[in-house]
């Protein structure tokens, strides 16, 4: 099918077919629940959809949902993002298995609705699983895929599935989609844990005839141990993504992998980033080969929980890695992709030289002319064994 990246998540929903969809709209997403909104409309889904006031409400709303025992679903982008901030913290902390797509896009202020990706990095501690999408054929996979590990047992957490505003959003694409019934089996039925309610042994959600509190006040006796169960659920989530990912390829044929590596076999020099701006760095490592230089990539697909076993494995040998990344963390030595990617090659004995790169910030262009010029920057520091500034930037204006 010809689909722009939202359509193709308005789509995916559709064959999920949730129980429950909040929505309010935010540029570049919109086009998702306006499409969405239609296939309600021709009777085409089941889903109740919840026109909110604001986004605080629309994930308010999935967390009720959710809560009862619903699938849910929202949509946002930056602003918008930051307006459900509460709300995060209280779905991951719920342990409510919510899907949301965050199209990424700059926050104010000033103003900007074009792409980079400082709201979910925002949010990359709080609690949710992060993938981040290269094209509109992952982003159509992901939103299947999510709804598997959310409510895998081991895992019980809300995941946002990221992608990059206008850049994959507004572009029509082609998107090979599965067949309904295909969907339906592979999703199947929401399952819940078993917990002690005030009547004997129920499912974890709000069930009158067998009552427990959701949500409660949790003070020092459990709070500690409640944000450490959440953190092994983040990591138990690791191995649910490869499994389920395996199994969804059956189906098919496309595995994307925790990280994804491109022509790392011999690399000398390797970029590593997340999003759209990976198919054009493929483009210039295809590019830089044909001139004999040992080029490789890695895509970081999943953020949270960070992969740092695939990707020591991915980067290999390579001796010299520039991170590129579009946020800033304002006041410290580079981004946050930079800061963790750093950190989990701290105890690597083979440590490489990592050089970290700031662009596309506010939806600046990167083209393969500046991505050209920054492994020539990495060559020259691998020839040179050069040190130069751990923050540099991309396509920036003197």
């Amino acid at each position: 099918m010809g689909l722009n990246g939202d359509e193709a998540v308005a789509y995916a929903i559709k064959q999920v077919n949730p129980d429950v969809v909040a929505a309010y709209p935010i540029t570049p997403q919109t086009i998702i629940v306006e499409k969405f909104s239609e296939y309600v409309a021709n009777g085409l889904v089941d889903s109740e959809f919840v026109a909110v006031e604001s986004e605080h409400s629309a994930l308010s709303a999935c967390v009720g949902a959710s809560a009862s025992g619903a699938r849910a679903y929202t949509a946002t982008a930056a602003n918008g993002l930051a307006l459900m901030w509460e709300i995060l913290y209280i779905a991951s902390g719920m342990r409510q298995p919510i899907v949301m797509s965050v199209v990424n896009r700059a926050l104010s202020g000033p103003l900007n609705i074009h792409n980079d990706h400082s709201d979910s990095m925002g949010a990359r501690d709080s609690g949710w699983i992060q993938i981040y999408c290269e094209n509109s054929q992952e982003v159509y996979d992901s939103h299947i895929i999510a709804w598997r590990i959310a409510e895998d047992l081991n895992v019980q957490l809300p995941i946002m599935v990221c992608f990059d505003g206008f850049t994959i959003s507004h572009t029509m694409e082609n998107v090979y989609t599965l067949n309904d019934d295909i969907i339906k089996a592979f999703i199947g039925k929401r399952t819940f844990p078993k917990v002690s309610g005030h009547l004997g042994e129920t499912e974890l959600r709000l069930n009158p005839s067998c009552p427990i509190t959701m949500g409660a006040m949790d003070l020092q006796d459990y709070y500690f141990e409640h944000k450490v169960q959440q953190h092994e659920a983040l990591q138990m989530a690791l191995k649910v993504i490869t499994s389920t990912e395996n199994e969804f390829s059956k189906y098919s044929g496309r595995n994307y992998g925790l990280v994804q590596g491109y022509k790392m076999e011999d690399a000398e020099v390797a970029l590593i980033g997340i999003g759209s701006a990976m198919g054009t760095s493929k483009y210039v490592v295809n590019q830089l080969r044909t001139q004999g230089i040992k080029a490789g990539l890695i895509k970081i697909r999943t953020y949270r929980p960070f992969p740092k076993e695939a990707l020591i494995e991915a980067i290999g040998d390579c001796s010299t890695i520039g991170i590129i990344e579009k946020t800033l963390s304002f006041g410290t030595t580079g981004g946050p992709l930079y800061q963790d990617i750093k950190s989990a090659l701290y105890d690597y004995n083979k440590k490489p030289t990592i050089v970290g790169f700031v662009h596309g910030l506010g939806g600046r262009d990167t083209s393969p002319e500046n991505l050209i010029q920054t492994y020539q920057k990495l060559i020259k520091i691998k020839d040179k064994n050069e040190r130069i500034s751990t923050l540099q930037y991309i396509g920036l204006r003197e």
